[in-house]
Order: C-alpha cells, then sequence, then structure tokens
C-alpha cells in the first residue's frame, strides 16, 4: 500500500491579471514544502458547464462540429455550454444546450458523470448527462456567432474517432466512453 505523503503548499498571494466574461486569469504566488516560493498560473471558470451525450431512439448519437479558435480548427464534439447564472441547476444547462444546437429535445435526461477539465491550471467543473430516446423538436437556435453542424455517428464509429485521435475533446471522449461502459452494463451494445 502506498504511503500518502502530506504536501504543504499554500497560497501566499493571488493576482487578477485578467477579468474575462467567463473567465478570470491570476497569477499566484506559492510556497512549497521546502519554502521556496513559486508563481502558478490559475484560471477561474466562473460559471461551470454542461455538456450531454444526446442518443437516438436506434443507439446513435449526435454530435457537433464546429470551429475552435483555441485550436484553429474544426472539432467534434458533444453538445455542452456555460450555465446561464450561478445558481442554474446544470441539468437546464444540459437541456438548453442540446435544443439549442441540435434542435433535439428528450424526456429522458439524466446524471451521467461529472469532470474537472484541466485540474493542474483551471477550476471548470463540466456535468455530463446522458439524453436518451431524443427526437427532433425544432431547427438549431444558436447564438449569433455560433456555426454548428450537427452530425450523427454510431457507436464503433465514435470508438474509432476517439482512439484515432480525431475526437480529442476531454468532455466528449469522457462523456461518451462513460456511455458506451453503460451500454454494457446494460447488456446493450450500441
Amino acid at each position: 500500500m502506498n504511503k500518502k505523503k502530506d504536501y504543504k503548499v499554500k497560497r501566499v498571494n493571488r493576482e487578477l491579471v485578467y477579468k474575462g466574461s467567463i473567465l478570470d486569469i491570476y497569477a499566484d504566488t506559492m510556497e512549497l514544502d521546502n519554502g521556496k516560493k513559486e508563481k502558478w498560473d490559475f484560471v477561474s471558470h466562473r460559471m461551470g458547464a454542461a455538456c450531454v451525450v444526446p442518443v437516438l431512439p436506434n443507439g446513435d448519437v449526435l454530435l457537433v462540429r464546429q470551429y475552435r479558435p483555441a485550436l484553429d480548427r474544426e472539432t467534434i464534439e458533444l453538445p455542452a455550454g456555460c450555465r446561464d447564472s450561478l445558481t442554474e441547476d446544470t441539468y437546464y444547462t444540459a437541456k438548453r444546450e442540446l435544443e439549442e444546437e441540435t434542435g433535439y429535445s428528450s424526456d429522458e435526461i439524466s446524471p451521467l458523470l461529472k469532470l474537472k477539465s484541466t485540474v493542474a491550471f483551471c477550476d471548470e467543473f463540466i456535468d455530463v448527462y446522458l439524453a436518451e430516446n431524443i427526437f427532433l423538436n425544432g431547427e438549431q437556435n444558436l447564438d449569433e456567432e455560433e456555426e454548428i453542424d450537427v452530425e450523427v455517428y454510431t457507436r464503433e464509429e465514435l470508438e474509432d474517432l476517439i482512439y484515432s485521435g480525431k475526437i480529442q475533446d476531454s468532455k466528449t471522449v469522457s462523456g461518451l466512453l462513460a456511455y458506451f461502459n453503460l451500454c454494457n452494463k446494460r447488456n446493450l451494445v450500441k
């Protein structure tokens, strides 16, 4: 059995470097075990987020394709977005994002897992939901700056995209693998 080491790292100062619309960036001064002081970056994602694994009645999954400026390319992802307020239940965030980004709805939305996306320097959390038996309920209702295409994939196609590195988004990989695991537990290979 591994013995847990008690780390005595403490923050001695936090300076706000940038305040954005959903992110705050800080420079932290940390004091390490040996007394040495180091500068660490910290990003606070104030709102938190939710994403949803939208499953059609036949077991296929909807994903969205959109351009991401941080990577300077299109990505394939689960529908997702930030909460509208600090008090919004992420269930409603997931339901709203499913409808806005895909035009689909579900009466069967349930929690799947909770993520901390980048624990080394960011406190962002993303609650992942499963939306089963989704149905087309209208058209996409995108934000003005969004351009999102909706695509349908089989489980086999998604596994290939994940393991070939074509899908790298952490919430999408985690959400899909959790869904596949749930299918296996239900003895339903979709």
